[in-house]
This record gives C-alpha cells, sequence and structure tokens, in this order.
C-alpha cells in the first residue's frame, strides 16, 4: 500500500476522532500504519448504549494580526471542464471561501460550515446520538471570520489555499483567517466529490465519490486539482464577476500553499501555472516530485520531523529539494503530527481526546507563523529573520536544509 493512500485513510479517521471519541480512530492519526486502517473510527468501537453523552464546543484560536477576518463563501462553475470524478453532474462545481482583510467590529460570526457539510461528516463516520456531535455544533465552531465584514482599503496577495486527501476546506480556517489578517487575500478551495462534502451553489452536498477507491491515482487528483486552482485564479482576477470583493486582489502577487495531498496540489499548479509565484507544501508526499526546471520559484516544505527529516522515507522530498530551482527552505517540526498543520489536532483536543507530544496550541502557531514569514518575504519582500535558521522561541523547528 502506498504511504500516500495510507495518509489518505489517516485523514478520515483523523475527522472520525474529532467525533467519535474512539482510541482506535486517533491512534490511526498519530503514527500511520503499513497495514490497511479502518474506513471508519466506529467499525472498532465498543457499545455506547451506556456511554454518556459527550457536549463539544469547538474555537479556532483568534488571529494576531492588525486586521479583522472577513470571509465570504462563493460558488464558481466551469463550463469548460466535466466534473472528473461524476462526470454525470455536468460542468465542474466548486465552493470556495474568501477570507480577506476586514474592519474590526463589522459583519456577523461565520459559521465553520454548513449545516449539510456537517451533516455530511457526521454520516460518513457513522456517530451516533452519544458522540455528542450535531450538525449545529460542528458547523458553529467558532472561526473568528466574519460574514459581510467591511473590507480594508488597499490591494493585498492572494493566497490559495488546499486541504488533505478527505478533509474539507475549512479544516485550514486557522490558517486562511491569521493570513487575511496580516494582510493577505485567501481563497479556500473545497474540490468537490473528494471529501465528506462541499455544499455547492444548488444547495446540494454530495459526498466523496473517490474516497474508498484503493486504486485512486494521486498523480491524477493533485493534477485535476491544479485545474481547479487555476480556474479559482481565472474567476478571481478576471473583474468582479465571481466575488463582489475581487477588486482587493494584487492578481501580480500570488501564492499556494497546501495540507497533505493540498500540498502536492501546490508544487502540481505552480508547475503548470506561472502566476502562482510562491508555494509551501504542509507535511505532503509530492504527486509527483517536481521535475529540475519545473519550479524556479520560491517554495516552502514544511512537514513533521518524523515523516520527513532529511534522507527520511518519504523519497518525494529528497527529489522535489533536488529539483526546486528558487529559493527554498525545509522545515520540520518535532512532535508534530499529520494534523498539526490544520484545525483537526486543536478541535481533537478541544474534544477530550489524545493529541501529539506537540500542544495543538503550537501547531498552530508555529503553521501561521511560518506560512506568514513564508508568504511575507516571497509575495511582499519583506524579510523576516525567523526564515533565516533556528529560532530560540520555536526550538521545535528543524531546518533540515
Amino acid at each position: 500500500m502506498k504511504r500516500n493512500r495510507r495518509i489518505s485513510a489517516v485523514a478520515v479517521l483523523a475527522l472520525a476522532a474529532l467525533v467519535t471519541g474512539t482510541g482506535a480512530g486517533f491512534a490511526a492519526t498519530t503514527t500511520p500504519s503499513a497495514t490497511p486502517v479502518a474506513t471508519h473510527a466506529f467499525d472498532t468501537a465498543p457499545a455506547t448504549a451506556t456511554a454518556p453523552t459527550r457536549s463539544f464546543q469547538g474555537t479556532l484560536p483568534a488571529p494576531t494580526g492588525p486586521y479583522a477576518a472577513g470571509e465570504d463563501v462563493i460558488h464558481l462553475t466551469d463550463a469548460s471542464r466535466p466534473d472528473p470524478w461524476v462526470p454525470s453532474s455536468g460542468p465542474r462545481q466548486l465552493t470556495v471561501t474568501m477570507v480577506y482583510p476586514a474592519v474590526p467590529g463589522t459583519g456577523t460570526p461565520a459559521p465553520y460550515m454548513t449545516l449539510a457539510e456537517a451533516a455530511g461528516v457526521i454520516q460518513r463516520q457513522k456517530l451516533p446520538a452519544s458522540s455528542g456531535v450535531t450538525p449545529q455544533n460542528l458547523s458553529s465552531v467558532t472561526t473568528h471570520a466574519f460574514d459581510g465584514a467591511r473590507p480594508q482599503r488597499g490591494k493585498y496577495p492572494l493566497v490559495v489555499l488546499s486541504p488533505a486527501y478527505e478533509n474539507p476546506r475549512m479544516t485550514l480556517t486557522s490558517l486562511a483567517t491569521d493570513l487575511a489578517s496580516h494582510g493577505y487575500v485567501v481563497a479556500l478551495v473545497g474540490h468537490t466529490h473528494e471529501d465528506n462534502g462541499e455544499t455547492l451553489a444548488n444547495g446540494q452536498t454530495p459526498s466523496c465519490a473517490i474516497c474508498d477507491d484503493p486504486a485512486l491515482d494521486f498523480d491524477s487528483v493533485a493534477a485535476s486539482r491544479a485545474l481547479d486552482v487555476s480556474f479559482v485564479i481565472d474567476q478571481l482576477t478576471h473583474g468582479n464577476t465571481a466575488w463582489r470583493l475581487a477588486h482587493l486582489i494584487d492578481k501580480h502577487e500570488i501564492g499556494m500553499a497546501g495540507h497533505s495531498l493540498g500540498g502536492a496540489a501546490a508544487a502540481a499548479t505552480m508547475i503548470v501555472d506561472p502566476r502562482v509565484r510562491a508555494g509551501v507544501n504542509m507535511d505532503g508526499s509530492f504527486h509527483p516530485a517536481p521535475m529540475p526546471g519545473q519550479i524556479n520559484r520560491p517554495f516552502l516544505m514544511l512537514g513533521t520531523a518524523a515523516n520527513h527529516p532529511a534522507g527520511g522515507h518519504d523519497t518525494t522530498w529528497e527529489q522535489a529539494w533536488a529539483a526546486l530551482g528558487g529559493y527554498k527552505k525545509w522545515l520540520t517540526v518535532t512532535d508534530a503530527d499529520h494534523f498539526s498543520f490544520s484545525d483537526l489536532d486543536l478541535l481533537h483536543q478541544e474534544a477530550g481526546f489524545p493529541t501529539p507530544p506537540l500542544s495543538p496550541e503550537r501547531g498552530v502557531v508555529i503553521t501561521r507563523e511560518y506560512v506568514t514569514a513564508f508568504f511575507d518575504q516571497t509575495l511582499k519582500g519583506i524579510h523576516s529573520p525567523l526564515l533565516d535558521g533556528p529560532s530560540r522561541n520555536n526550538p521545535e523547528v528543524l531546518f533540515q536544509h
């Protein structure tokens, strides 16, 4: 079994662990196994008839920059391209969360996800009522983003975010809101039919069409995501028809970051779309690793010390490092796990489940600080000493090269 198929299965279990409380699911998130894992944490869960009902209330950390985070959800349809996973559904439809620098004190609190998206998570993981998780409390995780908030004046670099395979776009909300607070417009792309569900313009929330395919070609998924992202960039940089606030975007300064398969998608997008000037891969294998000459722009590789040390078992990182021709950094984080770079470990902790040795709060802080520093340096031209070498304030972060 390929390591990335294991990681994708682990991704399902991580979200299951968030909302089930079963030990088996979370154990799989901390140390990926060489053998297949259960599709649902509940497959091995004990009977819950007598278990007390758990109450879940999630809160993401507030953004750290001078601006508030405004939020809009937009729906885009690529009429030139059929859906790659369900062609019978018609043209490719995408849901994108736009997060932008906003004036503090304006707008209304934005939900974490729609009720239908939350219900999709609960249904796929077969959660009983005793889990304490409902569509209402899962969708109402505090995000510190505000619907309809008044935008700040000016133009800002655009950063596109792509989530892990089988994880919905909102699992990168902590990073998105912080980037917006530091002066970036962020596009969180939901890749339809690749996770528990993204609510589309017609109100439907289709489930994952490819998650249970054991022969899935991840190179193809990354390439498909690159087409998604290029289309989103097209729509956001040609007038204001796709998004009412598109005038905020500096179309000459565009970056992309992704978690897990989303990180592979960042590299795949940079190979085919020169508008993306800087990229970040957060703990994902490359699908495939870039060849010399394909990416001569800045790239940050940020991963777990367990999975991605120099000379480690993921040879795609060594291949990518040798091929990257621009400014580049390879950093690893001690005691992190695969989900330290998303919202999931923090939500696991708030739900009362085990977490990795690196505290979830530190995972969020490190991810925010280094990704923001990288884009500050590569898109805004602001030098960040944080990227020069080891930091006394961040002893967990190791510079591999």
